[in-house]
């Protein structure tokens, strides 16, 4: 790791990558990104705890974390090294709930702000009642100056959140003083816990408790060579013996003072604390490149799982638009009920025989039926409003369906649909916004009409059938109008029905206008129902949207990395 003036290069590096860390949120709680969430957050406690606040202060004291499962006599240990009692032990389990960190009266400074831990409120005075969420601060000058030791809940504490302060405050630490007993150090919890220090270079040290003394060279031989299993060759290791506390509930000074000593020698020698800060330093900035890397991999996976959601909505309302646009234009419109109330409109038999014989004399039956009997016309203003409705509806209804149903084969899509169970189904006011949008349309089509009413002439056709009869032979040709002629198959479907519409019209506006207002009425009816659909698919995306990481913060996570990474190979 590169010394002096360069550090504060890194610092800014590392800092840079705390922030873009923080800022790369996964928001999804999906299986496969599960433990780089876990990840994520472990990486952002050892920066804040450990890595930036060294980083800012390389001449702060040594910080050892004493660590250990639970029983294993940690406090007790503590507090026989200080000859007093600092930290609560008992039979009672978890007995140490919050963190006590003891230091030397002169080291009161490198600890009473938040330099490190910066996530814990301080609190001091040795008969303050422990608080989660805190670390009680307890000076002693039986501790020289230049270390301080904290005593951390139980690494397998049937409490959650003891087990995982545990963890982040051994990541905190320049040195991780183990303790286990003779029957339980080959436990897998701690060797676990053991294996990433080793894997991140963190300097540890191995107390060994509650050793029978007929079998200690043996105990402490068979746990040396564990450790050397696991790459921690170089861990000291010291054993304390079963033994009798005494009546302050203190190891006796002789089976302690191995320990006692090691810590006080390191103290009091700044080239060795030098030394073993440097190491866990080093490791813990090595460990940054691939625990980045995880977090990444996440946020990428989840841009690319958010990013097919969106796809899927954006292809179902796709899929409906062009269903939409070809049931105006397949006849299908044209069929039942507005079959039915368009020959009513006009009549059957005797009208259909005498469509040959003229325009005047169709001209004059519908004038007759428009001006003669308004439910006619209502009824088939109704049915054309209904069979619109109807499609548009159920096109909508079909892509929300879709919607749901491929999400649900998905790992992203169930999360998504189980916090946001309305995406399952089309918007509750669809129904509403669609009559008013097929009412609305309806008005553009006589608007339409009476825009192409441009001469007196017109204006006197127009008004002989009237505007709103006009409009709906509009509605019905539009329907069935392709290309400017009429398709044999849609024909056939509307018994022929339409072509009579169609004849009214081009004598009233000629071949060419009938043509362009048939496209102008079914574009403006595409062009309100690609609204609607957009404001459908917008409650997907916009959920999916608040879920997603972003590409460019995927690429400042990755940028900060690689700088993070420049410095420390």
């Amino acid at each position: 790791m590169p010394r002096g003036q360069d550090d504060s290069t890194l610092l800014t590096r590392v800092t840079a990558l705390r922030d873009e860390v923080e800022r790369s949120r996964l928001t999804l709680d999906l299986p496969s990104t599960r433990q780089a969430q876990s990840e994520r957050q472990a990486l952002l406690d050892q920066l804040d705890d450990y890595v930036i606040p060294r980083l800012q202060s390389m001449d702060a004291p040594l910080l050892a974390v004493v660590g250990g499962s639970t029983g294993s006599g940690k406090s007790t240990l503590v507090n026989s090294i200080l000859r007093r009692e600092v930290s609560r032990s008992g039979v009672l389990r978890p007995t140490t709930t919050s963190p006590v960190l003891i230091h030397h009266p002169d080291d009161e400074r490198w600890f009473r702000d938040a330099r490190v831990l910066p996530s814990l409120a301080r609190v001091t005075g040795g008969d303050a009642e422990p608080q989660p969420g805190t670390v009680r601060l307890t000076p002693s000058t039986t501790l020289p100056p230049g270390m301080a030791i904290l005593d951390a809940p139980d690494i397998d504490s049937v409490v959650s959140a003891n087990r995982e302060l545990a963890a982040q405050l051994l990541s905190a630490a320049d040195l991780w003083l183990f303790v286990t007993t003779a029957a339980r150090y080959a436990d897998a919890i701690p060797w676990q816990l053991l294996r990433q220090a080793s894997d991140r270079g963190t300097a540890v040290a191995i107390v060994l408790d509650r050793v029978d003394r007929p079998a200690m060279t043996d105990v402490r031989s068979h746990l040396i060579e564990m450790l050397r299993e696991q790459g921690l060759e170089t861990a000291p290791v010291f054993a304390v013996p079963e033994t009798e506390l005494d009546p302050q509930g203190l190891i006796p000074e002789p089976d302690i003072e191995r320990v006692r000593g090691w810590l006080t020698a390191l103290a009091g020698d700044q080239r060795a604390r030098t030394i073993v800060i440097r190491q866990t330093l080093q490791g813990a900035l090595r460990s940054l490149d691939g625990r980045a890397a995880a977090v990444i991999d996440a946020a990428r996976s989840q841009r690319e799982q958010t990013t097919s959601l969106t796809q899927v909505a954006y292809d179902a309302y796709d899929t409906a638009e062009q269903g939409v646009s070809d049931g105006m234009q397949d006849g299908q419109l044209l069929r039942g009920e507005v079959l039915a109330r368009w020959q009513e409109f006009v009549g059957t038999g005797e009208f259909f025989r005498k469509v040959e014989k003229g325009v005047s004399r169709l001209r004059d039956r519908v004038t007759s039926a428009v001006s003669g009997g308004p439910p006619p016309a209502a009824e088939l203003d109704q049915a054309l409003h209904t069979g619109v409705s109807a499609l548009i509806l159920a096109e909508a209804d079909t892509a929300a369906a879709t919607i749901a149903r491929t999400w649900r084969g998905t790992e992203a899509g169930p999360v998504v649909l189980d916090d946001h169970p309305e995406l399952g189904h089309s918007s509750r006011g669809l129904e509403s916004d669609v009559e008013r949008l097929v009412r609305d349309w309806q008005g553009d089509v006589l608007d339409i009409v009476r825009a192409e009413g441009g001469n007196r002439r017109t204006n006197a056709r127009i008004a002989a059938y009237g505007v709103n009869g006009i409009g709906l032979f509009l509605m019905l040709v539009s329907f069935a109008h392709t290309g400017g002629v009429l398709v044999a198959p849609e024909v056939a479907i509307a018994g022929g029905t339409t072509a009579l519409a169609q004849k009214v019209l081009e004598a009233i506006f000629g071949d060419q206008a009938v043509r362009d207002m048939a496209r102008k009425a079914r574009q403006l009816l595409l062009d309100r129902v690609v609204e609607l659909y957009a404001a459908e698919r917008d409650r997907y995306t916009a959920v999916v949207g608040d879920l997603s990481v972003s590409e460019a913060q995927i690429r400042r996570l990755e940028q900060a990395a690689a700088a993070v990474g420049e410095e420390t190979r």
